[in-house]
């Protein structure tokens, strides 16, 4: 089968305009995302798909494989999705472009499912919540799955609730382990005859309410299949998370 891992990659960004041409340690961060998605040992190829000439000419600098899309997208799987109907590939990989510091495993981790079940149309990734704040906060997606691994439901708030346990909770709970809950690792695998299918559905209920474009997946009846992963990465929304990268970088 031949993989094609897209990364999604636009200029215009609320908290962080042009951060993924932000410089880590004299690279911009989309090289990093694609060198380190090239080593993935079951990707065939890498593209970075993108509406701004600026990101595109950084990407052709370094060698890469650049596509031009609409600029009228309004989510990464439909400038995905355009990108898929153009190339030949079986299985499509969605990197984030500000994830300078993924961990090619995990894109294979991430790959897996759908080489081994034919009926999985997507998959993804979790791993364990280890701090109070990160279950609290609406910023970290949780994701809770049944035991074959198929997502149940992704959500911003604390999921699940505790409800014996909710008024001790304390750092020491998931830290140890002692709680187990996890966060939803934003790297999607999809079949390519899938895409067209997920963009072309309407935005549904849960999705607006969430704000979790993934949660129309699972509105409209399609599975999404769920891997564990020990590794964890660090997305880059603000100028504050380039410098925690940095610091584990020069670390």
């Amino acid at each position: 089968m031949k993989i094609t891992a897209v990364i999604p990659a636009r200029y215009a960004s609320t908290r962080f305009e042009g951060k993924a041409l932000a410089d880590i340690m004299g690279r911009p961060m989309v090289q990093h995302v694609y060198e380190r998605a090239a080593k993935a040992t079951l990707v065939s190829e890498v593209i970075v798909a993108t509406d701004d000439e600026r990101i595109a000419a950084a990407v052709r600098a370094f060698g890469g494989r650049v596509e031009m899309t609409s600029p009228t997208h309004e989510t990464g799987t439909d400038r995905l999705a355009e990108v898929a109907a153009k190339i030949d590939a079986d299985i499509i990989v969605n990197v984030q472009g500000d994830e300078p510091l993924i961990d090619p495993a995990m894109i294979d981790e991430a790959i897996r499912p759908l080489l081994d079940d034919p009926s999985i149309p997507m998959a993804t990734l979790k791993c364990r919540i280890k701090t109070l704040h990160d279950f609290l906060s609406p910023n970290v997606v949780k994701v809770v799955s049944d035991p074959t691994g198929n997502v149940l439901y992704f959500s911003r708030s604390p999921l699940p609730f505790f409800r014996d346990k909710w008024n001790d909770l304390k750092d020491d709970a998931f830290v140890c382990g002692k709680l187990l809950c996890y966060k939803h690792v934003g790297l999607y695998v999809y079949r390519r005859e899938f895409l067209p299918v997920f963009a072309g559905l309407k935005p549904t209920y849960l999705e607006l309410a969430e704000k979790l474009e993934q949660l129309r997946v699972l509105e409209n009846g399609y599975r999404i299949k769920i891997v564990e992963t020990e590794f964890e990465s660090i997305g880059v929304d603000t100028p504050a998370d380039l410098d925690k990268v940095l610091e584990r970088l020069k670390g």
